[in-house]
């Protein structure tokens, strides 16, 4: 048991470190480029939709480049090494502020930031591949899935909690100084966790498919339309992820006018989600993932109506948080339960062994997704006539209070339209059982 925790926790904390920054990212770095850097709500949006777009492209790179590693350490675990002090150092350059003029100072951020998102996919790509090489065990996977989405929710909890007090804290005034600090502690303490998170994982389980090098387009053959669905599911949560994230600090601050709510904000949002990431394993137990992912976006659902129909309310508020977080997080560690099932999956249908492919491609969704829904919030900031740390017109405030309530949900509306497609739950149990037959014939194989 002992072991198995260990496992659990090592592989987890990986998600931890990732999100240190990557919560940063997508809570903060619209705020820090429009009101600290010094550039444009549209040339920001416009900055990470085209980032993104190039990230997504890094990603699909490598995926591949997972696939056709084979080392005695594994395929996705020496990612975790080689790609620590990179994220550290990029992290550091992303929120330095260079002495240059506008154009400079653009093209720094454009440079700095595509250079962190390819360290952050370097480590992230593997951590989402590694599972199935894990352990075959559904409710061990179960388990190290939820451990996963529960340091993914610590990381940001931290991020939401403590980024602002920090750069104040290091700032003392200085907003610029104080981002820079705060950010340069969390790519330090990112890199140590993938130290980690090396050292605690062993990928036991050999895949079935054969080990001969393949053409892309052979690995092509080897996605399913569940891996599609992935790509669809993983591209509207994160779009969602984004988009609250973001906006939830401007609404707060300006539709509200409550800025000293923020930090608390942040707890209630994300650390309401933890009974539901502990109570997954024992969900998916008893209940389909598909009927899991519709219960989570029904809870999501009812949270964001009652912040707005209660937004005079603290009570309704703060009620309004706790909820949409359990929503939230029910999303998306449902989503994430069910990628190692589709991994299997193109094993068990097409033979292949493409578990990089599909998270190159379930990266260059999420990417994506992430660069348009931030490209859409510039858009609507933008044209609403939003002007940084000034009163805003009733305008602005209504494309704020667009993007923070009523764009969620139409995303979750397109999660559940999704949901409709998942078909893995009534294969399961006879696609685990045949890739273990498989498994145990290349055993004897190997032993003749």
């Amino acid at each position: 048991m002992k072991s198995k925790w260990a496992k659990r926790i090592g592989y987890g904390i990986g998600d931890l470190g990732c999100n240190l920054v990557f919560s940063t990212m997508a809570s903060y770095l619209m705020l820090f480029y429009t009101d600290v850097f010094g550039i444009t709500a549209a040339a920001a949006g416009t900055l990470m939709l085209v980032t993104k777009v190039v990230d997504a492209l890094t990603d699909t790179g490598m995926g591949l480049l997972v696939d056709k590693t084979h080392t005695r350490w594994g395929q996705g675990r020496p990612y975790f090494v080689i790609g620590a002090i990179p994220f550290a150092v990029f992290t550091f350059l992303t929120f330095y502020i260079p002495n240059f003029g506008s154009t400079g100072k653009l093209v720094w951020a454009y440079v700095t930031y595509c250079l962190l998102c390819t360290a952050y996919t370097v480590v992230n790509i593997p951590l989402n591949t590694i599972v199935p090489r894990l352990t075959a065990d559904p409710n061990e996977r179960n388990c190290l899935v939820s451990t996963r989405m529960i340091c993914a929710m610590l990381g940001t909890a931290i991020v939401m909690s403590i980024t602002t007090p920090l750069v104040n804290f290091f700032g003392k005034g200085d907003a610029a100084h104080g981002y820079l600090a705060t950010m340069t502690m969390y790519g330090i303490l990112a890199m140590l966790i993938f130290f980690v998170t090396f050292a605690s994982t062993k990928e036991v389980v050999p895949t079935t498919a054969s080990a001969e090098k393949t053409t892309l387009r052979e690995n092509l053959k080897g996605m399913t339309d569940q891996a599609v669905l992935l790509m669809i599911f993983n591209a509207l949560y994160f779009a969602l992820y984004v988009v609250r994230s973001t906006t939830v600090l401007y609404y707060f601050t300006y539709n509200l006018q409550k800025t000293e709510w923020i930090t608390l904000v942040g707890l209630l949002g994300i650390l309401s989600g933890l009974p539901m990431l502990l109570c997954l394993p024992a969900l998916m137990r008893k209940f389909s993932k598909r009927n899991v992912m519709f219960l989570s976006i029904a809870i999501y659902v009812i949270g964001d109506l009652l912040i707005y129909v209660g937004k005079s309310s603290s009570f309704c508020l703060l009620a309004g948080l706790c909820i949409t977080g359990l929503g939230i997080y029910g999303i998306f560690g449902t989503v994430f339960a069910i990628q190692p099932d589709v991994i299997d999956y193109s094993e068990f249908k097409k033979n292949r062994s493409i578990s990089g492919m599909i998270a190159a491609f379930q990266g260059f969704s999420v990417k994506a997704s992430m660069g348009l829904a931030s490209w859409v919030i510039g858009l609507f900031l933008t044209r609403s006539g939003y002007v940084p740390n000034a009163v805003q017109t009733p305008q602005a405030l209504a494309s704020i209070e667009i993007t923070f309530i009523w764009i969620p949900l139409v995303l979750c509306a397109l999660i559940a339209i999704a949901t409709l497609f998942y078909k893995l739950d009534a294969v399961s149990d006879t696609m685990r059982a045949e890739l273990e037959m498989r498994r145990s014939l290349l055993n004897k194989k190997a032993n003749v």
